[in-house]
């Protein structure tokens, strides 16, 4: 019985200690950390989407960036976080006149 007090007591310990290592809140350099982390994954697909894939001039996104055709004519953006969000056709806007 005294085995399996100390062997839960020391599980229950190891839990513990487990749980305080995280650190739930982001300071400045995390967040700092995370924006410049995302521009660089933008502009990196930015730049391997206009040399490997096909800008559709005339329309635009839902939200104004420029769409992109890849090899398999499906039409798509480049979000803020670098990844490619996939749109129908009947989802692209007209692009404002320069």
């Amino acid at each position: 019985m005294k085995k399996i007090k100390v062997l839960l007591f020391s599980a229950a310990l190891l839990f513990a200690v487990q749980s305080f290592a995280q650190d739930p809140g982001k300071g400045k350099v995390g967040r700092a950390i995370n924006k410049v982390g995302n521009k660089t994954a933008e502009l990196a697909v930015k730049g391997t989407s206009v040399v490997a894939d096909k800008v559709y001039e005339g329309k635009v996104a839902p939200n104004g960036e420029k769409v992109y055709i890849n090899k398999n004519s499906k039409y798509y953006y480049v979000n803020k976080k670098g990844a490619k969000v996939y749109v129908s056709k009947a989802k692209l806007k007209d692009a404002p006149a320069k």
